[in-house]
């Protein structure tokens, strides 16, 4: 059976984040980083900044390493204000970065093989 879509907040406000969440991953067959931090944002209606996969995949890229926003830039040898850029949302990461990303969530050794 087809549900209706969520239209409005406070439609949005009633769903049980980890269900939504267990559900999206069942579907995309992998763990999403940053997924649950992003429809609890929303949950709350903090709709002013839109979170993208490459956003959360990123982010959780460095928070598996430990690194700063410095470091990890350096060590994937891109500006960090890059990085920032890419972590905040204002412009995509391209797709070899996004790889990287995603290679350092699976195997987080690889990042202190880098640079």
């Amino acid at each position: 059976m087809k549900q209706k879509p969520i239209t409005t907040l406070e439609e949005f406000d009633g769903i049980d984040v980890e269900a939504v969440a267990a559900a999206f991953e069942a579907d995309a067959g992998e763990a999403l980083p940053g997924l649950r931090e992003a429809l609890g944002e929303a949950k709350r209606g903090e709709f002013a900044r839109i979170t993208t996969p490459e956003q959360m995949l990123l982010r959780e890229a460095r928070k598996i390493t430990g690194l700063s926003q410095g470091e990890f830039a350096r060590r994937i040898d891109t500006p960090v204000a890059t990085l920032r850029g890419w972590e905040q949302g204002r412009f995509s990461p391209p797709g070899i970065a996004t790889v990287l990303a995603r290679l350092i969530t699976k195997h987080p050794d690889l990042a202190e093989d880098l640079h």
